[in-house]
């Protein structure tokens, strides 16, 4: 029985990591949106996994639906406001910008770890023993490196979210998931969807006043076009 909790929480955790992934990493935008309701799902599954299932109902509402979907009727509404807003991302960076990005992102993942693992050996949940919360770390540094790389507004701000998704779930491994606990995490989760709601206003208001250009500054990306 044991051994069967393990295998789920691992595959549970692999999940996340792969959604995450092709979330944050998918050119195209409006599948990207869609994999993001699909992470805020999971985070859902994963929270009640962790025996805190107000933390599931509340990540299933602010984020899956609210969240996830305000980017998808973000980029509708952008689309319909100036047709000439693409629904993929292409502008580009070169290899080394990339590089250094991937490097840094694993060097703070591995640091992340160590520190969690020997500066904090009292945590509820063991880093090592809960694969969830193991993935928590990298589902952070994943999330900084997107934010770090990408140049488009709005997968910035889906990097920001899946960012803040995996700071509540280390924030659990380190306190638990007491009622307490649980509180603090439901006001992080309510002040990230109201980040959220913030960026995307400003991002729409800034397509109303300078157009798709607003979205990806080309004079800001690094490397030329491919």
């Amino acid at each position: 029985m044991i051994a069967s909790i393990d295998i789920l929480e691992s595959g549970l955790a692999v999940c996340l990591l792969v959604i995450v992934i092709g979330c944050l990493f998918d050119r195209h935008l409006l599948r990207a949106c869609w994999l993001l309701v699909l992470f805020a799902l999971l985070m859902g599954v994963a929270w009640w996994y962790l025996n805190a299932p107000w933390l599931a109902l509340v990540e299933v509402v602010l984020g899956s639906a609210l969240t996830g979907g305000g980017f998808v009727y973000a980029l509708y509404a952008l689309s319909h406001q100036s047709p000439l807003i693409p629904r993929y991302d292409r502008s580009r960076v070169n290899w080394s910008h990339r590089m250094t990005k991937g490097l840094l992102t694993v060097a703070w993942s591995i640091m992340l770890g160590v520190a969690i693992q020997f500066l904090l050996p009292d945590m509820a949940l063991s880093l090592t023993a809960h694969p969830l919360i193991l993935s928590s770390v990298v589902i952070v540094s994943v999330g900084m490196g997107a934010f770090a790389l990408h140049r488009h507004l709005l997968r910035r701000l889906m990097a920001f979210n899946v960012l803040g998704s995996g700071v509540f779930l280390m924030l659990a491994g380190m306190a638990g998931t007491s009622p307490s606990a649980q509180a603090l995490i439901t006001v992080g989760i309510i002040i990230a969807w109201l980040g959220s709601l913030l960026g995307i206003l400003i991002i729409r208001q800034l397509v109303v006043q300078e157009g798709s250009a607003a979205l990806n500054d080309e004079q800001a990306s690094v490397g030329s076009p491919s």
